[in-house]
């Protein structure tokens, strides 16, 4: 990565980590993914129960191979059929992964989603919540992190899971009410209640959507 790219990153994530700071979150920077991979294991201690709300960020620095191959109680909800109680079983997790869809320079946090499994449990439920951010999906501000997370992430998993919506064949968001949207909940994570639940890895990487 050009060195300019490089510190001009490091030095965005010092403000994103401020601006989580006075929200009552906390936040830290990895230069690279297996830092990351090496912070968010320092974070979660062995025997943790952890749950995922469909995270390609935490696959992407090899996260979720960790904690299936550690000594983590890892619920992975590919790997039953009771999909419904692994997705409750979620909200009295130790540690719940995610991303975001994109997220403020001063600290908030963006998500949309289908089922909203995802973003209750951000809300309310495990006892903490672990987001791994790619740079990415740091936006200026709130209006450009709704349009990101509308015209960028939204589209892009629409694709990848084969929805019939019109952004999958425009590219993005026509503000639909098609029975296969996914925009049915928006979350803004503006301030935690409970210090220390939320903490953000930003790594100095594309990741996820």
């Amino acid at each position: 990565m050009n060195g300019n790219i490089f510190r001009r990153n490091e030095l965005l994530a010092q403000k994103v980590i401020k601006g989580l700071s006075s929200r009552n979150m906390t936040g830290c920077y990895a230069p690279d993914k297996e830092s990351a991979l090496a912070q968010a294991l320092r974070l979660i201690p062995e025997g943790s129960v952890v749950a995922m709300g469909g995270c390609m960020s935490a696959h992407e620095i090899g996260l979720v191979d960790a904690l299936k191959n550690g000594k983590y109680n890892y619920i992975d909800r590919d790997k039953t059929e009771d999909k419904r109680a692994a997705m409750l079983a979620a909200y009295d997790a130790d540690f719940f992964l995610s991303s975001v869809n994109a997220m403020t320079e001063d600290g908030e946090l963006v998500n949309v989603d289908g089922n909203s499994n995802r973003v209750s449990a951000i809300a309310q439920g495990p006892k903490k919540v672990l987001f791994i951010v790619g740079m990415n999906k740091v936006c200026a501000d709130l209006d450009s992190a709704m349009k990101r997370a509308r015209n960028v992430a939204a589209p892009v998993n629409a694709q990848r899971f084969g929805l019939d919506t019109p952004c999958c064949k425009t590219g993005s968001c026509m503000n639909c009410k098609s029975p296969d949207t996914i925009c049915c909940q928006f979350l803004i994570t503006r301030f935690s209640r409970h210090k220390d639940r939320i903490h953000v890895i930003l790594v100095n990487d594309a990741l996820g959507f």
